[in-house]
């Protein structure tokens, strides 16, 4: 055999057995996490930006770096993620601290939503300046649990009833789904709430089990179809004037990772943030009118009279837990807190929708 020749196999074989190495150095290094869902993956802005995310990863990483969506009760209900990522069962939860309350109490919900709170920049300048996700990290960090912001959507609607509500004293004995903090105004007003995932509040509306529910937006609630049930929608969303979810992750499973894909998840969740905000003020236009025009539906806007009545329970909530529940005193009293720092600056920009006449 020719010298050229012998140089050339070895030279291939040498390539082949790097290349082996590199293979299975890049295998040592990939990455593959279950990341359970609270949201159909085919639920606007909630769910669907769980699967962008995932794909984000997966594409941002060249495939290192896989986060696998796997819808409500795949692995674990929608509900009741807490305690398999504290105990490891599932990496990460596309979720909300709202659906944590089982668990730590309701004060846990500041950190998706806070009654007659505030919008976008307010929120999100009091969880990532004021305090606000600094307390979030200690609570969960007692779990075994770490989170990080994975998107924030624009106002709620208030409700979806059978009935107009003309009075506020319609609502006692009512049954009705509500989320967080929220609900606790609504049981003020004779309200019995229960909170129900997704999936579950159109079939409970239709049997009668509940006979109104809030739940999101008009593009969200549109998909979820309670406007088939109930033709009433009010507004304004009270409650819910921005709402912020998480990636709720096993610290350890987190801290294990490399300081670039801890970096990966940190960056891909900051689009997600913006992206999904930006998202639903495009879309609720043109839902609102839709079930105007298409499904008859019958946009209220609550007096500013009955806004005075939820405002006011919402304060002897605070009052009445934070007396009992260290937690929430604790978690309000930074919140309110820093509300009133923030005032001066808020309201010297405040404006009403239009000065003409």
């Amino acid at each position: 055999m020719k010298r050229n020749t012998r140089l050339k196999l070895l030279a291939a074989g040498v390539a082949v057995a790097l290349a082996a190495g590199s293979g299975s150095a890049l295998a040592q290094k990939r990455v593959n996490w279950k990341m359970q869902s609270a949201f159909p993956g085919n639920l606007a802005h909630l769910g669907t930006s769980g699967v962008r995310f995932s794909k984000n990863m997966t594409e941002a990483s060249d495939g290192r770096f896989n986060v696998k969506f796997f819808e409500p009760g795949a692995l674990v209900p929608a509900l009741e993620c807490f305690d398999a990522a504290a105990k490891g069962s599932v990496e990460a939860c596309w979720t909300t601290p709202g659906y944590h309350t089982g668990k730590l109490g309701p004060g846990i919900s500041f950190f998706t939503t806070v009654p007659f709170g505030p919008t976008f920049g307010e929120f999100m300048a009091w969880k990532r300046h004021g305090g606000g996700d600094k307390l979030r990290d200690e609570i969960y960090g007692a779990h075994g649990l770490m989170a990080i912001d994975c998107f924030a959507i624009g106002p709620e609607t208030s409700g979806w009833f059978k009935n107009e509500v003309k009075s506020l004293d319609q609502l006692k004995g009512m049954k009705m789904r509500f989320f967080g903090l929220g609900a606790q105004v609504m049981q003020k007003l004779g309200v019995s709430t229960q909170l129900l995932a997704a999936a579950d509040i159109y079939p409970a509306l239709e049997r009668g089990v509940i006979d109104a529910t809030e739940f999101s937006m008009p593009s969200i609630d549109q998909q979820l179809g309670f406007h088939q049930i109930a033709k009433n929608n009010y507004f304004p969303g009270w409650h819910q004037q921005v709402s912020v979810s998480e990636l709720l992750m096993n610290k350890k499973a987190f801290d294990a990772l490399s300081k670039s894909n801890k970096k990966l998840i940190e960056l891909a969740l900051g689009e997600s943030v913006m992206a999904t905000f930006a998202e639903t003020e495009w879309r609720n236009p043109d839902a609102m009118n839709e079930n105007m025009a298409k499904f008859g539906v019958k946009n209220r806007r609550w007096t500013d009279e009955q806004l005075a009545a939820f405002e006011k329970a919402w304060r002897e909530v605070v009052q009445e837990q934070s007396a009992k529940d260290p937690l929430f005193k604790k978690v309000a009293d930074n919140f309110y807190a820093f509300r009133e720092r923030y005032k001066v600056w808020g309201e010297a920009q405040m404006l009403n929708a239009t000065y003409l006449k």
